[in-house]
């Protein structure tokens, strides 16, 4: 039997479907929602359908990964909390001053809560918009029941953990697979911008690609921590993996050598740029990059798919061509080439052994490859470790604090909003409000304009489709369809998202009161209230201005990237190790560094008064990023060197750097008081020269370790000039 062109088109797409993990999530959505309007269908309790509904998306958003055991724990958790709430909330939300101030209290206690971790969060912020929901169930409810609705909410609530925890049950391993794939892709996007900077155009704008390179390093690293979380959720401790897990546990770890080598720098890219200009080097050498790209972007498309993948001889034959390219230079024996020759040659083997752990990833790997399988468990071990971590935000420096207390005061705000409009279902007003109050300034102010255009692209759909469709059949399934759509693009495509959902609750309302069209204007209204009330809040009520917290995130980035450089200076001396410890150090550098990137991305955002210290955070960015580049070559090229813990010229210019970076960081913090007693910056840059001069005569491993501390101790002398400059602007 062969299939015609449309039968492959139509098997293609769900097979590209099928590799989606948003379609997934979408899929267990569907199952419940249609579960639930079924039931009411055919028992004829179509008035139970909107709290049966908003539980179910309750629980979907209160969802983390984990295996099926960890996920049944946080569901009874999750349950323990929506009943709290439920049965709270119904018993007050006849009486406007105790509402608001048990709506008030539950947003700030569950804020807070969020201190403990991920999990925590997220079941945080679904009880509070659980609270919302009761109350909007309560107010449209005509049944006399007493506690039908919180019943109702919980029912919803557990059919949808329910299918959650079979799911994993069935599919263990699926979100690991997917994490992968998606930890690729960002690989492949940081390769290939990384290979923009290799252009040998003179007067490259080097400091705006490097803006950009923190930026997709962010991302990068923020997929390899929620990989890790996913891994540690399925690993026994004490036991290593077998099977599937082990396999993925071994692409984790490579991912993470790839993003260490990926990350490095051996040069200042604007002198390789000049010194040489005429030579097609770089151009061999941007190609290596972007075809090492192109293959992690194969790589993450095999894992989706559930295929094997299958390496080219592209990358290879670059790699020849880029050292033969080098080889032909050196050739030449021009003296002003030798020192970016040797830094391309040292460049070239990082290169190589990039590609030699892709090939890894194409056959079977085993544990005596992976050393150390241990990963750090950042979460919460005890109640009295849950609480310390809550009990250390309880002060106003705390962006936690001051979005929890600004949050709490937004809803106090729309309670009384309510009350002068429409007090029995006012409630859009605070759940737009909920929705859109952001921890920051930029994420709010998108959040209320994306709010605002998806409710009212929702409500003029709802109303086309209403008057379209009066079937109250048809309505059902538009509903459901509705639901889904939003939990596919509630995270990338909030305006559809919120368009969606806007859509499902005008069709469910029309199910139960036949009173839709009633809703569209108000709905509107309430909208655009919640999110005047959500901006003032951000203005007005502990407003957290990043640019005064740059310095303490920079001060962060700067002791993490010392830290990081103390670690593997000591493997120079007692030899590589792939141990807990060194792990640890450098994901801590990625991390503050991600950091520091999201906080200068977030000032831009701000209001142009409050961007105080623009130029001097994107200054420090590019400086910081760059020493954490120069450090992972180092990392990179790690490996125990004979006479390295001799080396005294090399000893003290790696105890140089590690203390001045740290004074950097202590200065920072302190608002730009230095010690006057550390090194000018011509002291630094004699040492850097000494460092270079000493590389001449060394051996070739030991060559590379001096270059790179030569360049590593260029960034001090510039570092502490932007650090004191940030840190007095900072404090005006």
């Amino acid at each position: 039997m062969q299939l015609s062109g449309s039968d492959f088109a139509l098997s293609g797409w769900l097979h590209r479907l099928r590799g989606q993990e948003a379609s997934l999530y979408a899929l267990r959505v569907s199952v419940a929602l249609s579960g639930a309007m079924g039931w009411c269908w055919t028992t004829g309790h179509m008035r139970w359908l909107v709290p049966l509904f908003l539980g179910v998306i309750a629980s979907a958003l209160a969802e983390t990964d984990d295996n099926w055991l960890g996920r049944l724990r946080t569901l009874l958790i999750t349950l323990c909390g929506f009943a709290l709430v439920a049965f709270s909330i119904e018993a007050v939300v006849q009486s406007s001053t105790l509402f608001a101030l048990a709506l008030c209290g539950f947003a700030f206690a569950f804020t807070m809560l969020g201190a403990v971790g991920e999990r925590y969060r997220a079941v945080s912020t679904a009880s509070v918009i659980l609270a919302l929901y009761t109350a909007m169930s309560v107010g449209a409810s005509q049944q006399p029941t007493p506690h039908l609705v919180p019943i109702l909410l919980l029912v919803g609530a557990a059919w949808y953990g329910l299918l959650s925890v079979l799911w994993k049950m069935a599919f263990p391993l699926r979100p690991l697979r997917m994490g992968l794939a998606q930890l690729y892709a960002e690989l492949s996007g940081y390769l290939q911008l990384k290979a923009s900077l290799f252009e040998p155009v003179r007067g490259l704008d080097v400091q705006r690609r490097r803006i950009g390179l923190a930026q997709a390093n962010g991302r990068v690293v923020a997929v390899l921590n929620v990989m890790k979380e996913r891994l540690l959720s399925r690993m026994q401790v004490g036991k290593v993996p077998k099977g599937e897990l082990l396999h993925f546990l071994n692409l984790y770890f490579l991912a993470q050598d790839i993003h260490e080598r990926a990350s490095s720098s051996h040069y200042l890219y604007n002198d390789w740029a000049d010194e040489l200009f005429h030579s097609d080097v770089l151009f061999r050498c941007q190609r290596v990059l972007a075809l090492q790209g192109v293959t992690c972007a194969r790589l993450a498309e095999a894992l989706r798919a559930r295929k094997p993948f299958k390496r080219g001889v592209e990358v290879a034959h670059a790699i020849v061509d880029f050292e033969d390219a080098i080889g032909y230079l050196e050739q030449q024996n021009r003296p002003q080439w030798l020192r970016p020759l040797r830094s391309l040659r040292a460049l070239s083997r990082n290169l190589t052994t990039l590609d030699a752990q892709l090939t890894l990833a194409t056959g079977p790997l085993n544990s005596s490859w992976l050393g150390d399988v241990t990963l750090f468990d950042a979460s919460a071990r005890s109640l009295a470790d849950g609480w310390a971590r809550i009990t250390k935000q309880l002060h106003l420096n705390s962006p936690l604090l001051r979005h929890a207390v600004r949050l709490s005061a937004a809803l106090a705000a729309g309670c009384v909003a309510m009350q002068l409009t429409d007090p029995e279902h006012g409630h859009w007003i605070l759940l737009t409000t909920l929705f859109v109050c952001q921890a920051t300034y930029g994420a709010t102010i998108t959040r209320v304009i994306e709010r605002i255009a998806g409710t009212a692209l929702g409500l003029l759909a709802g109303w086309a489709l209403l008057k379209l469709f009066p079937g109250l059949a048809t309505q059902a399934l538009i509903a459901v369809c509705a639901g889904v759509v939003f939990f596919i693009t509630r995270t990338q495509r909030y305006v559809i998202g919120t368009a969606a959902i806007t859509l499902m609750v005008l069709m469910c309302f029309n199910q139960t009161t036949g009173a839709a069209y009633e809703l569209i204007a108000p709905r509107l209204i309430d909208t655009l209230i919640g999110g005047v009330i959500s901006a003032i809040a951000m203005l007005l009520v502990l407003p957290d201005w990043q640019g005064r917290r740059m310095n303490a995130v920079a001060a962060q980035a700067v002791a993490a990237t010392a830290a990081y450089l103390q670690e593997i200076l000591s493997q120079y001396a007692d030899g590589k190790d792939d141990d807990l410890d060194y792990r640890v150090a450098r994901r801590n550098a990625h991390d503050a560094d991600a950091a520091l990137s999201k906080a200068l991305h977030q000032l831009m955002q701000e209001p142009r008064w409050a961007r105080r210290n623009v130029l001097w955070g994107q200054r420090i960015l590019v400086l910081s990023h760059s020493l954490l580049n120069y450090v992972s070559a180092l990392g990179a090229h790690r490996g125990k060197l004979e006479g390295a813990a001799q080396d005294a010229l090399l000893l003290s210019a790696g105890e140089m750097a590690v203390r001045e970076f740290n004074a950097v960081a202590t200065a920072l913090r302190a608002h730009g008081s230095f010690d006057s007693n550390l090194p000018d910056a011509a002291t630094c840059e004699s040492a850097a020269k000494s460092l270079e001069e000493h590389a001449e005569s060394a051996a070739e491993p030991l060559r590379v370790l001096l270059n790179q501390l030569a360049l590593i101790c260029r960034q001090i002398a510039p570092l502490r000039h932007v650090a004191g400059e940030l840190a007095r602007v900072a404090k005006k």
